[in-house]
């Protein structure tokens, strides 16, 4: 006797209604439940928006916020006390500051121009870390003058690019010293260098993120890394007796914009400041899908309620201009409004006329017209009578400039930052020791914080789908949402058609959490496949956290997903700023949907985790009685493997800030043997096999 057909049964009951019917009739007509040989199985994606719009709505309630205490500034005392509050919000932002070291500042050359000599400087801004550095000094006028601290924005070849020549050699011509470093990662200060003096990662972006999220693991901050540069060249221009030490300003563009504007928060005792082509809105980059640099988005900034203004806002009332370009990326809507509410600071202060703004009319870059008004502006704040108009300039080849013997402070044996974070790493794992089952646990807790798993979440039930060519015949799809605008995709895979919700069944049930996608890896994951085919009467669920599978971001860029600086990354370091890092954001997504299982009666539940996906998965273990039984596929070994590694391939996404300050990845391996821990095959740093030489 043949079985029943569920098709026809379904058609043919009067129990499904006429709507049933054509649901299922046009369901058939379009051979998602007959098709034997599917399309190409590019892997199911259908919120691909979800996170982005997550973030827009909570970057808009974090601007709404922020606007309404603005607005609540009435006299000059209200005024003075936000100054204040951002001064004290910055420091924290920040972080400690390390100590002030020698600069051990040596010349190692001197070019002579007509009016004016450019000298090359090393010094060290940390001990055993150099900074390459030209100061020019006007040699046509005497005494004590007014000087610059000049950040390059992200040139390949740092302070030499002719723009930022340019500014330098305008300002010494316009009877400023201007000092003019380089960058971490730029010109002469490469990090990860190979036998021909060049980066083998990539200058600028990809050494600044590959150093920088690194270091978020031992609590360090990149931006931090990078404004003690201009801290310490501040310094280093005091010692010089050609300076007036009350006058000194800071200028750069775009990654020195950023700089330029980091620097005015971070230290007060600039005179004067104008950031150029970096100045909109957190939420104007997030709205725009424009990622940007591990320093220019500072450890919980948005936690702190912190936008670009709030860094000047810090040094008011002092004279500050905010230089913009009209065909920017950074977009100039963002300026335009940060400048309207500094204007209001400011008059509120009674300095109206120290806040300004001019936008160019071309691209980004600090072109002719930007570097004129910055000429300008500095005239007015330091009362010189100067033509604003830019001098003819003489542009050096680059070796010129150069302070190493070969272009590179490699060479001289300088520190990389990657060295600093291995020791730091080192460190920390000596002073924590082996932490015990208890102080874990409340480890984890604590971390976890505020965010409850919700005990009874709505969730939808998709279409059933027979495409895929899963281990088993039918799935059932249900989206869970852990929080407004955030959903879990999880997949109930079976023997029986099943549409409805799950049934209530008390076996342990198996809860696969992917590692990019429960839909791809249903097919090609071989634990996954022989997991399912060894326990056949075992109700087996697969889980896309947010953020993975079928909620991939396709923003940022076509296909970034999985890029250094893609659509992942720019949500991952969102997270940072809010003080709410991915890794957290998901261990309570995979809580929720544990609670959720636990409420159809599986009062156990045998996690497997996978890669990117064995992250959340480990601490949501830890933390869950409902998981008797822990699988854990290429889960990283230690976070201090990570940290201490020259090169990685783990993401942001998977990084916990400041994770080594309190326990590492072994510490809850050891905890999980109580519940059966199995692993296989660890990754290492870079997805290899952990007993391998590092790559």
């Amino acid at each position: 006797m043949s079985s029943p057909n569920p098709r026809r049964q379904f058609l043919q009951s009067s129990a499904a209604g006429a709507l049933g019917a054509l649901i299922a009739q046009q369901w058939w007509a379009s051979g998602a439940m007959g098709q034997s040989e599917p399309a190409a199985m590019t892997p199911l994606n259908r919120f691909p928006r979800m996170i982005q719009e997550y973030y827009v709505d909570r970057m808009r309630k974090f601007h709404d916020k922020r606007v309404a205490r603005l607005d609540a500034i009435e006299t000059q005392a209200d005024a003075e006390a936000y100054v204040k509050s951002c001064q004290t919000r910055v420091r924290e932002c920040f972080g400690p500051r390390p100590e002030k070291t020698p600069l051990n500042p040596q010349i190692t050359g001197v070019v002579q121009r007509e009016g004016y000599r450019i000298e090359n400087l090393i010094f060290e801004s940390r001990p055993g870390f150099l900074v390459t550095a030209n100061l020019y000094i006007p040699t046509h006028v005497e005494g004590p003058r007014p000087a610059v601290v000049g950040t390059c924005g992200h040139s390949h070849n740092g302070k030499a690019e002719e723009a930022y020549q340019s500014f330098s050699q305008g300002l010494a011509k316009k009877g400023y010293v201007c000092l003019i470093y380089d960058p971490i990662g730029q010109g002469e200060r490469l990090q990860y260098v190979d036998e021909h003096l060049k980066s083998h990662v990539g200058v600028g972006v990809r050494e600044h993120l590959l150093a920088g999220n690194q270091q978020f693991l031992t609590g360090e901050s990149f931006s931090m890394w990078r404004a003690w540069d201009g801290i310490r060249a501040f310094d280093y221009l005091l010692t010089r007796p050609e300076v007036d030490p009350a006058q000194i300003g800071v200028t750069g563009n775009s990654g020195g914009g950023t700089m330029t504007t980091l620097l005015a928060g971070v230290d007060q005792r600039w005179a004067m400041a104008a950031p150029s082509c970096y100045v909109t809105s957190f939420v104007r980059n997030l709205e725009n899908e424009l990622p940007t640099d591990t320093e220019q988005c500072p450890p919980n900034a948005l936690a702190l309620g912190l936008d670009h203004e709030d860094f000047l806002a810090a040094l008011a009332p002092k004279p500050v201009i905010i230089l913009a370009k009209e065909q920017d990326f950074f977009d100039v809507r963002g300026a335009e409004q940060a400048y309207e509410r500094l204007k209001r600071l400011y008059s509120k202060l009674g300095k109206e006329e120290n806040i300004g703004l001019f936008v160019g009319p071309t691209r980004h870059g600090f072109t002719l017209e930007n570097r004129e008004a910055m000429y300008g502006w500095f005239n007015r704040a330091t009362g010189s009578d100067g033509d604003p108009a830019e001098p003819e300039m003489t542009i050096e080849d680059d070796k010129t400039l150069w302070c190493t013997p070969d272009g590179q402070v490699s060479e001289l044996g300088s520190k990389t930052v990657q060295q600093f974070t291995r020791e730091a790493a080192a460190k920390l794992a000596e002073s924590r020791g082996e932490i015990g089952a208890k102080p874990l646990k409340k480890m984890v807790h604590d971390w976890l914080g505020d965010r409850k798993p919700l005990d009874d979440s709505h969730y939808r039930i998709l279409r059933n789908r027979r495409d895929r060519k899963y281990p088993r015949k039918y799935v059932a799809a249900y989206v869970i949402e852990t929080e407004p605008r955030v959903q879990a995709l999880v997949y109930r895979i079976d023997n029986d058609w099943h549409f409805s919700r799950p049934p209530k069944d008390k076996r342990q049930a198996i809860l696969y959490v992917s590692h990019h996608s429960s839909d791809a890896e249903l097919r090609e994951n071989e634990l996954l496949g022989k997991a399912i085919a060894e326990n056949p009467d075992t109700p087996v669920f697969t889980v896309d956290l947010r953020g993975m599978g079928e909620s991939q971001p396709d923003t940022a860029d076509v296909n970034s997903y999985l890029s250094a600086y893609g659509s992942d990354y720019m949500y991952a370091i969102h997270g940072v700023m809010f003080r709410d890092e991915y890794p957290r954001q998901r261990t309570f997504d995979l809580l929720t949907v544990l609670n959720w299982l636990q409420s159809f009666g599986h009062d156990g539940v045998h996690l497997i985790g996978n890669g990117w996906g064995a992250i959340p998965a480990t601490f949501a273990a830890v933390l869950s009685p409902v998981v008797k039984q822990v699988t854990l596929q290429h889960a990283l070994t230690s976070y201090t493997d990570l940290a201490s590694a020259e090169t990685y391939k783990w993401p942001l996404s998977s990084m916990v800030p400041g994770i080594l300050q309190r326990f590492d990845l072994p510490d809850c391996y050891r905890y999980l043997e109580s519940k059966q821990l199995k692993q296989i095959d660890p990754w290492g740093p870079n997805f290899d096999d952990p007993h391998d030489e590092p790559s």
